[in-house]
């Protein structure tokens, strides 16, 4: 019995030292994607394992013995790593395969066409990282060379001196729009596109093809995911909260995707120079759909609610401006109140059906509704103070004497209804090297606008009188007895409905100059549409567009593209487009028109022995039938005449890659030189003329913790033209805002996600896990949107007060997914 004992004891003992001479490798097997590969084998000597569906992978190896790891795919590229890990220790290792591609010249083609297209694609994992003051993949693309703005709590964007409305944003392949009558950053609330449903993501710049639709500056395409199987991601911030819901059903051919999200800008709008009592409210509720009936049918579904309500009571104001030298205050007091609201609802159907594996056609049919309402009574008493400047004071900084100027009662009782539906047809048939692609779309466009706006100022209890209006005021010098007129008064009542027909065609195809790949691809689009409404006259116009692309990559050491785009693009006037600054309708207005020429190279190399690249972009837009605007805020007012031509040119340079391993930053440089001539009084700088361009996307991570990541997201812009108040002549109005600087960082802590597997118990029921504090303008910046324009009536001079954006803020945020 003892002896029995004794050898039970010994073998326990042995089994105990040799699992002490063992040790664990684990981790996660991702593509260049971020996504988790099943099946990946993991093998040394006579021993190995494989992935589970998440990518995930244990395996036991000796303990204090170098030993190569392989790990393989079928589809990927061989990966060896060597370890040597201490005894009874587990080494966490996640690495990235690389698909295969130079075996099948077919991917090889496929991996080169957005980079022969022009096209920057924007990793989805990103855009959930990247600290930013409106959380969505607009904070990424204003990293971009070309890509400029000056105003964090929008999602408006100028690419290479064109405007807000100048940029194509699609979702599935559907045209989406922005709100008719937001004036400012922080009525806008959430972007259209949802990012925790988004994969896969891309930005053209310039010279798009034509099966994009007209407009004269970027396309922005947004591909929601399919999901593979069920899942949960919840997130909250002290800015809001949203949550997505992703699964299959009925054996995976129902595929679907739901996303909830709010927000509230109260932290971010109280950071600002303005006292107020601020209610902000946005929330968005989105689902995609889709059902495969058989290999040939699929149908899809997107559809989205949205309500933005904006309760905003200024109560006081005090904005310091003029420098050291003459250094002054605006002081303001308020009463009233305004209440926004913006309500959206856009649903939309599409049909794909492949006759075969060359030919495929998609039928899809949208329609957007926007109920928006806009009705303010503030009233404002405003003085300029000059600041007490003596740094032994202990009123250092304060207002000591304050001039009073005046008052301003604004009113308004704005309201739009908007509806756009289209239905449209595509076709794509590829024949070897070749691909055929064509469409036609309707749409129809109707828009009910109620405009009741107009303001009143006062200076030492006298009225003053429209500018336009001779004689003007010079009391209390001079009485005047003549009726109190409104210093603005729009009345308007607009009842439009615009009826459009579009289509292209355009041919793609990849080849070979000797040992040279070579892409190209020439296309048409024309555009006929019809404006007619209540009292004006109906109005037929149309327009073509040709474009064309090629690109070529030589069989060189270096790895090289090279290519070139251009054509003659249009944008036929949108609803905003025709109406002046009095709310009427001019169904006249033309198409604006603009030639675009882009060079381009691409420069792929290793640095460092990581992945890199240089992209560099030369552009030329020479434009006609202009149809000059000015910017307050984002609020963009035409002339609603083409009595103007232009031109824009800069150059884009972009480096990015791996400057710390495993992870994609990316310095950004843009030069852009735009002006106008309106009714040939010379060029001038355009409201959009930025001339310099910074940005960085930085990730990194600390080595002994790479748990502990870091996200740095900065942009430098110079100013632009400040604007002129009220419509007045822009060539008495040249002088820029101050430069734009802003930095915002972003520190978590990761337990769980794609690239980092579980090491506790409790962490295992979690796919990501992830906690974290961003400092948004970490460096306490007072950048300006725009200018408040105060006139002096004793001088009859418009004093240029500048609108201050945010400043820092700190927020705090969670992540989960289950």
């Amino acid at each position: 019995m003892k002896a029995k004992f004794s050898f039970i004891l010994f073998l326990l003992f042995f089994v105990q030292i040799a699992q002490s001479q063992k040790a664990i490798l684990t981790g996660i097997v991702t593509n260049e994607s971020g996504e988790a590969i099943e099946n990946v084998s993991i093998t040394f000597e006579n021993t190995g394992t494989s992935t589970n569906k998440n990518g995930q992978y244990k395996i036991q190896v000796p303990a204090n013995s170098s030993i190569t790891i392989k790990f393989s795919h079928i589809s990927y590229n061989d990966i060896n790593k060597r370890v040597k890990i201490p005894s009874g220790k587990t080494m966490n290792f996640s690495p990235k395969l690389n698909a295969k591609t130079e075996e099948i010249d077919e991917v090889v083609v496929k991996n080169n066409k957005a980079n022969a297209e022009g096209i920057t694609n924007i990793k989805t994992t990103e855009i959930k990282n990247i600290p930013d003051a409106n959380q969505g993949i607009e904070g990424i693309l204003k990293t971009l060379p070309g890509v400029s703005f000056n105003n964090e709590l929008s999602t408006a964007y100028n690419v290479r001196g064109g405007n807000f409305d100048e940029n194509l944003v699609y979702v599935n392949g559907i045209e989406v729009y922005r709100p008719f009558l937001v004036r400012s950053g922080q009525q806008e609330g959430l972007s259209f596109v949802n990012p925790n449903m988004t994969q896969k993501v891309d930005f053209s710049s310039g010279g798009f093809q034509a099966k994009y639709g007209d407009k004269l500056s970027s396309v922005l395409d947004v591909t929601y995911k399919k999901p593979k199987d069920f899942g949960i991601r919840l997130e909250a911030s002290l800015l809001g909260a949203s949550a997505t819901f992703e699964g299959t059903a009925f054996d995976d051919k129902l595929l679907a995707i739901a996303g909830m999200r709010y927000r509230n800008n109260s932290l971010i709008v109280n950071s600002k120079d303005t006292e107020t009592n601020f209610k902000p409210s946005f929330t968005d509720i989105q689902t995609f759909l889709s059902y495969t009936f058989s290999s040939k049918f699929i149908i899809e579904f997107l559809g989205v609610y949205s309500e933005n309500k904006y309760d905003y009571q200024p109560i006081t104001r005090k904005t310091n401006f003029g420098g050291i030298a003459n250094p002054k205050a605006l002081v303001v007091h308020y009463n009233g109140q305004e209440k926004d609201k913006y309500n959206t609802l856009f649903g939309a159907f599409k049909g794909i059906y492949r006759v075969s594996d060359e030919l495929t056609f998609n039928l899809s049919t949208s329609s957007y509704i926007t109920k928006e309402q806009e009705h303010y009574d503030i009233l404002a008493r405003y003085g300029i103070g000059n600041l007490n400047t003596d740094f032994a004071s202990n009123d250092f900084g304060d207002v000591d004497f304050i001039e009073s100027i005046g008052s301003q009662l604004d009113h308004a009782r704005n309201d739009l209804e908007a509806k756009i539906s289209n239905i449209e047809f595509k076709a794509n048939w590829r024949q070897n090297k070749n691909l055929f692609e064509v469409g036609v779309k309707y749409q129809k466009e109707d828009i009910k606008d109620q405009i009741i706006e107009w303001q009143m100022i006062d200076s030492a209890g006298f009225a003053v009188r429209p500018p336009y209006l001779i004689p003007g005021n010079d009391e209390p010098y001079t009485p005047f007895a003549g009726p109190i007129i409104p210093h603005q008064n729009i009345r308007a009542n607009n009842n439009i409905t615009t009826n459009r027909v579009s289509g292209f065609a355009q041919w793609s195809r990849n080849s070979y100059i000797n040992e040279h790949k070579i892409w190209m691809n020439l296309g048409v689009r024309a555009q006929q549409w019809t404006i007619k409404g209540q009292d004006i006259e109906s109005n037929t116009q149309t327009v073509f567009s040709p474009r064309a692309q090629f690109a070529i990559k030589p069989n060189w050491d270096k790895d090289m593209l090279f290519r070139i785009s251009g054509g003659y693009y249009y944008q036929p006037p949108f609803y905003r487009e025709l109406r002046d600054s009095l709310g009427i309708v001019h169904p006249e207005v033309k198409a604006q028109k603009s030639i675009h020429l882009v060079i381009g190279n691409e420069y792929s190399f290793k640095m460092w022995n990581r992945p890199f690249k240089l992209t560099s972009e030369a552009y030329y837009k020479d434009l006609t039938d202009v149809n000059p605007f000015t910017i307050d805020n984002v609020r963009i007012r035409y002339r609603a005449k083409n009595n103007a031509i232009a031109y824009a040119t800069g150059f884009d340079v972009r480096l990015n890659g791996e400057f710390v391993p495993g992870t994609e930053s990316w310095f950004s440089f843009g030069y852009l030189l735009t002006k106008e001539n309106i009714d040939n009084q010379g060029y001038i700088s355009r409201p959009t003329d930025q001339r310099l361009k910074f940005g960085i996307l930085f990730q990194d991570y600390v080595p002994t913790i790479p748990k502990f990541k870091m996200y740095l997201n900065m942009v430098y812009n110079t100013g632009v033209p400040g604007g002129s108040p009220s419509y007045a002549d822009p060539y008495l109005y040249q002088d820029r805002l101050k430069d734009y600087f802003r930095s915002d960082i972003g520190l978590s802590y990761v337990f769980v996600d794609t690239k980092n597997a579980a090491t506790k118990e409790w962490q295992e029921k979690f796919k990501e896990l992830s906690v974290g504090v961003e400092l948004f303008n970490m460096f306490d910046v007072q950048n300006s949107i725009t200018n408040t324009w105060v006139k002096d009536i004793s001088t009859k001079q418009y004093i240029a007060v500048p609108n201050y954006l945010s400043g820092r803020v700190l927020n705090v945020k969670f992540a989960v997914a289950f």
